[in-house]
């Protein structure tokens, strides 16, 4: 699974969100405009999305979304394939769940 898939799955509760990327390890030119632009104000979801086509893989990123100033969610990939997925709103967590077999709760 991509950010770009968690993003688009997110629906519209992600889509209002101001977003800020950080990575451990750069692995893609993209991963460096994202920080570029997270550094500054953050980014739009839109924005977000359109760098993180689906062939866009990340080692050990953390995408956390606000609503103003409030953190709302907290996407947390490790080895490029697994993710943590943190959100104020249970509905988010839930169909997740539903749309993805192999989530866990952790």
């Amino acid at each position: 699974m991509t950010l770009a898939e968690l993003l688009v799955r997110l629906g519209s509760f992600g889509l209002g969100l101001t977003w800020r990327v950080e990575f451990d390890e750069i692995v893609d030119p993209r991963c460096v405009e994202m920080e570029r632009r997270s550094a500054d104000a953050g980014m739009d979801t839109l924005t977000l999305l359109s760098l993180t086509t689906p062939c866009l893989q990340l080692i050990d990123a953390e995408a956390r979304g606000f609503a103003g100033d409030e953190l709302m969610v907290v996407l947390t990939e490790f080895d490029s394939s697994s993710w943590d997925v943190r959100a104020v709103d249970e509905r988010v967590l839930s169909d997740l769940r539903h749309h993805y077999a192999g989530a866990e709760d952790i």
